[in-house]
């Protein structure tokens, strides 16, 4: 089933169901804990007072099930929920989509990047300064958070956050090299944004590239 006609989009119903079909059946507050104790929360955006919501949600597409309700002395009764053939088939599918079908999915820092000219050059370098910082910050708290992972748990549990730190670092390099060039004036286009601020007018340079692309859209058009 592709990803956009599926009953629920919710990754943390994904993760419930990968759960339950390593062991079923288990209580929300079991799940919750087990997402906790994997450090879960680095890689899913986790609501854990939402989950019940997301495993009502489940079983109302019936794709997990009440196993049985237990009842300790005083305590409040805990359902538990086992996971369903149909469960068992949509986290398969699910699953293979995800991880075979790249998606783009318009991070935030992308539509910066593409509409950064709106801020004088000296603004952005200050803001990707501390950007690179920041992230820096992040991948040693990552690095600590990793190596504590790995104390209990086997690496194809982490490999995400691997993969996190992997892409944190990817883009510090990126924008370590986009500074340099404009710091050093060696940016195309860099004359041009700078006067754009210093006039209020738009560089002659760039309204001929808008030309030419206007140009390009009436002969395709044509």
């Amino acid at each position: 089933m592709a990803a956009g006609r599926r009953k629920l989009r919710n990754p943390l119903a994904l993760a419930v169901l990968v759960l339950l079909a390593e062991r079923s059946p288990m209580h929300p507050y079991e799940i919750a804990q087990t997402l906790r104790r994997r450090g879960k929360e680095y890689s899913i955006k986790i609501n854990y007072g939402s989950l019940y919501t997301v495993v009502q949600n489940l079983e109302k597409h019936r794709f997990v099930e009440v196993a049985d309700v237990q009842r300790q002395g005083n305590r409040p009764e805990r359902t538990r929920y086992a996971l369903t053939p149909a469960g068992r088939e949509e986290m398969l599918d699910w699953m293979a989509d995800i991880v075979a079908v790249p998606v783009h999915e318009f991070p935030i820092f992308e539509t910066a990047l593409c509409l950064m000219g709106v801020l004088p050059p000296d603004e952005v370098t200050a803001l990707l300064e501390q950007r690179v910082n920041t992230l820096e910050v992040q991948a040693a708290g990552l690095r600590g958070a990793l190596a504590k992972l790995c104390e209990t748990l086997p690496r194809v549990f982490v490999v995400e956050t691997e993969y996190q730190l992997h892409m944190i670092d990817a883009e510090v390099q990126w924008v370590r090299g986009f500074l340099k060039e404009m710091t050093d004036g060696t940016l195309e286009g860099l004359d041009g944004w700078r006067a754009w601020h210093a006039t209020g007018r738009l560089p002659q340079e760039w309204e001929q590239l808008e030309g030419e692309d206007h140009s390009r859209g009436d002969a395709a058009d044509a």
